[in-house]
C-alpha cells in the first residue's frame, strides 16, 4: 500500500510472495545502484526491498526504480519525503520485508563473493542463526589520497576475520552486512531515540548479545564510501551524543572500549580547548604520516566523547 509520503515501486515480481531472505538496503545520496546490479547477478530465493531516506533527487530515483525493476527476484522501492535517519529507516524497512531472515547491507558496499547471496542462504538453511555478521573489505575500494586516513583506520579496527570478531561478538555488529533473524528483530528493533551518524547499531548489538548467540562469518563485502578525514571528523563530532546513549544503556559494556577509556584520561587534562582542535587539524593534514595522522583522529574521536564519560 502506497502512504502520501510513502510511495512505493514494485516490480514485476514482487507479487510472487515470500522468499527464503529479504535484503533490506537504505540510503540517502549515495547511489545504490551498484550495489543493486551486483545482487541482481544471483537469481536466487531472496527479495529486495531499497528504502530512500528522504533524498529529494528525482534523477537518483528514477535510476533505482529502473533498477529495482530490472531485478531477477521480488523487489520494492520505498521513498520517503523526508529524512527519518539511520535507526527508524531501517526499521521501515523490515516493515515491508516478507522473509524468515533479513539481511542489512549499506548502500556503499559491494559484495566480494560470486555467490554472497547464495553463501547466505546456505548459513540460513543450516543454522538459522538469530544473528551473524558477514563482515566487510576494502577490497574493491580504489587507493585515493583523500581516503587514505579512513583507510588506514578501518583496516586497522574494522576489516577483521570472523576468527577476529568473534572474540568480542557483541563488539563487530554492523548493518553493512549483517544477517537477521525475523524473531530476533520483533524483539529488538533499533533504538530510534539515536540521531545523527553512529552507535545504533553497535547498541543494537549489545542488547541483542544479553539474550541470543551473534555468529560471525566470513561472507564479505567492501565498503566502497570511504569518507574524507574532514568527512570523518564530522561524523564523530555528531556522534557523541549517541556515545552518551549508549553509555547510559550498556555502561559496564562501554566501560571496556579503548574509546571510553581514553576519554576518562583524558577528561582530567587541562586546556582541552587548544589540544583538541590540534589534533582536529594535524589528523586533517594531507601531508603528514598516515599512522600519526590515524591516532590524532582516535585521540580526537576520544576527546569529543570526553563530555559523555
Amino acid at each position: 500500500m502506497t502512504t502520501r509520503d510513502e510511495p512505493l515501486h514494485d516490480n514485476a515480481a514482487w507479487a510472487a510472495g515470500v522468499a527464503e531472505l529479504s535484503i533490506l538496503i537504505p540510503f540517502k545520496g549515495d547511489d545504490p545502484t551498484p550495489l543493486l546490479a551486483a545482487l541482481g547477478r544471483e537469481a536466487c530465493d531472496v527479495e529486495l526491498v531499497v528504502l530512500d531516506d528522504g533524498t529529494g533527487d528525482e534523477t537518483l530515483a528514477a535510476r533505482v526504480a529502473e533498477a529495482v525493476a530490472a531485478l531477477p527476484f521480488p523487489a520494492r522501492f520505498v521513498r520517503l519525503a523526508r529524512n527519518v535517519g539511520r535507526a527508524k529507516g531501517r526499521n521501515r524497512l523490515v516493515a515491508h520485508a516478507r522473509a524468515g531472515h533479513f539481511l542489512f547491507l549499506d548502500s556503499d558496499m559491494l559484495p566480494d563473493g560470486r555467490h554472497f547471496l547464495r553463501d547466505w542462504l546456505d548459513v540460513v538453511a543450516r543454522q538459522s542463526p538469530p544473528v551473524a555478521f558477514g563482515g566487510f573489505s576494502l577490497h574493491q575500494t580504489p587507493l585515493t589520497p583523500a581516503h587514505a586516513l579512513h583507510r588506514a583506520m578501518a583496516s586497522h579496527s574494522d576489516c577483521l576475520t570472523a576468527d577476529c570478531r568473534a572474540r568480542n561478538p557483541a563488539k563487530h555488529v554492523f548493518t553493512s552486512n549483517l544477517l537477521v533473524r525475523r524473531d530476533v528483530f520483533e524483539s529488538e528493533a533499533f533504538d530510534e531515540g539515536f540521531a545523527g551518524w553512529g552507535w545504533e547499531d553497535v547498541e543494537w548489538g549489545m542488547r541483542v548479545a544479553r539474550r541470543w548467540p551473534i555468529l560471525h562469518v566470513d561472507n564479505t563485502a567492501t565498503h566502497l564510501g570511504l569518507d574524507t578525514a574532514p568527512a570523518m571528523a564530522a561524523k564523530y563530532e555528531q556522534s557523541a551524543a549517541n556515545f552518551a546513549r549508549v553509555i547510559a544503556a550498556h555502561p559496564a559494556v562501554v566501560a571496556t572500549y579503548p574509546s571510553y577509556r581514553v576519554a576518562k584520561v583524558l577528561k582530567y587534562a587541562p586546556l582541552r580547548g587548544l589540544w583538541r582542535p590540534a589534533l582536529k587539524l594535524y589528523a586533517l593534514l594531507e601531508g603528514a604520516p598516515i599512522k600519526t595522522r590515524a591516532f590524532a583522529m582516535r585521540l580526537y574521536r576520544a576527546a569529543l566523547y570526553v563530555e559523555a564519560v
